[in-house]
């Protein structure tokens, strides 16, 4: 016999039906087990609905900074059409 290893008093051990005893332990082990997993799940699930929230506000940030840049690009060509009319109608020297 090995050190650390016991042998079952009953040759057939292996065979026996678990016990009450024993069902109720792994019963018990799988309730906690799936407490933890639906508490797991729930808390991914908040933090897909806020990472979800966090995206849809970002695309309106980015749609207007898209709007400010069209704008701001079309005042700038504005502005420089202006500047070249006004040096195109000074008399030339």
């Amino acid at each position: 016999m090995c050190y650390g290893h016991q042998r079952s008093l009953s040759p057939n051990h292996h065979l026996d039906p678990p016990s009450r005893n024993d069902n109720a332990l792994v019963v018990d082990n799988l309730r906690v087990r799936l407490a933890e997993t639906e508490a797991r799940l729930e808390r991914a699930r908040a933090r897909e609905a806020e990472l979800t929230r966090r995206l849809e506000e970002m695309k309106r940030f980015v749609s207007v900074m898209e709007i400010l840049e069209c704008y701001l690009k079309q005042r700038f060509r504005e502005q420089q059409e202006y500047v070249a009319r006004i040096f195109s109608s000074l008399p030339a020297k």
